[in-house]
């Protein structure tokens, strides 16, 4: 965890390309025990699948920023200028945060870890390469267009056909995503406020899941007789996530598409818009397996309402608050 925040700090603070690339490496590096420690071949699978991708991607980072560095002779990541390594970097990086078309990893590593792990990799992680596509602000805007609108679409599709929760949140994280990177050139600054309202909800969403212990749909039928209060609030994240007024993630979807519009973007904007519905029905198909199917058990009438008092219950009550 030490070598987490250290990688992602790292990254924060450099202006050297050399500096950045190392931050993300000790990323790379410091969260493979975490996902390894279940000694379970799934999950020595999406190690194993999360490391290639993510040396690949670090290889790629590399190779473009001394190319960077040969053609233009400096080393600033606030200064790169030249198309070829700036595309180079923008995928590099796409394939980093697992942006549509380079996401295909991202739902099977993801499906592989507990939910801890799950978490730190839907949050934590994009942190570091986010603060590098803050900075190089491509001046090809098509390929950022291109990257968000397929993780959009990609993200809707993705997820309807699955029953595995840690699929469907890989597949929401897509969207998200891609939501973000649609708006990146335009407004930094909505792009900052959708990933920081998306880890809110991704939080209290993946607490929720840990306290239910529930890893696939079928097992949230059953939640009603563990936690009805949990159960009740679920729903209210759920639609949150999917993007519904008059909840938080109601607004990074409104300022986007707004300022979508106003860039001249109405195509791309409706395009997102429709493909959040996709988003949107996932969710509702996660809402009604918790909320509105009768549980197959006659425990209800003895359940306790009261929330079992862990480490998490504050964390979880706080997030669930700010997503609703």
């Amino acid at each position: 965890l030490f070598g987490l925040g250290l990688g992602t700090t790292i990254t924060f603070a450099s202006s050297h390309w050399l500096l950045a690339w190392m931050g993300l490496e000790m990323n790379t590096l410091a969260i493979i025990p975490l996902m390894a420690q279940h000694h379970h071949p799934r999950a020595v699978e999406a190690t194993t699948k999360y490391f290639l991708t993510q040396a690949a991607d670090a290889a790629t980072l590399l190779f473009a920023s001394i190319t960077n560095a040969w053609l233009t002779g400096q080393w600033e990541i606030q200064q790169i200028t030249h198309p070829l390594p700036t595309t180079m970097i923008t995928l590099a990086l796409a394939l980093k945060i697992g942006l549509a078309p380079l996401h295909a990893w991202l739902p099977e590593v993801l499906q592989g870890l507990d939910l801890t792990t799950g978490l730190i990799l839907s949050t934590w992680q994009k942190l570091a390469p986010f603060a590098l596509i803050l900075q190089i602000q491509p001046s090809n805007s098509t390929i950022l267009i291109i990257l968000g609108l397929a993780s959009t679409l990609v993200g809707g599709w993705g997820g309807l056909n699955q029953t595995q929760l840690r699929k469907i949140l890989a597949y929401s994280s897509i969207a998200h995503l891609g939501w973000m990177i649609l708006v990146l050139q335009f407004s930094p600054s909505i792009t900052l406020l959708t990933l920081l309202t998306y880890f809110i909800m991704t939080f209290s969403t993946f607490l929720v899941f840990k306290l239910n212990k529930s890893t696939n749909i079928n097992t949230l039928a059953t939640s009603w007789a563990k936690a009805p209060a949990l159960t009740a609030l679920t729903p209210l994240i759920l639609l949150s996530l999917g993007g519904l007024p008059p909840l938080t993630g109601f607004m990074p979807k409104w300022l986007i598409l707004q300022e979508l519009t106003k860039q001249g973007l109405a195509p791309t904007a409706t395009l997102a818009a429709l493909s959040a519905l996709l988003s949107l029905y996932f969710y509702l198909r996660l809402s009604y397996a918790m909320a509105l199917t009768i549980s197959p058990n006659n425990l209800t009438g003895t359940t306790p309402w009261r929330l079992p008092s862990t480490q998490l219950t504050y964390p979880l009550a706080t997030s669930t608050a700010m997503t609703i």
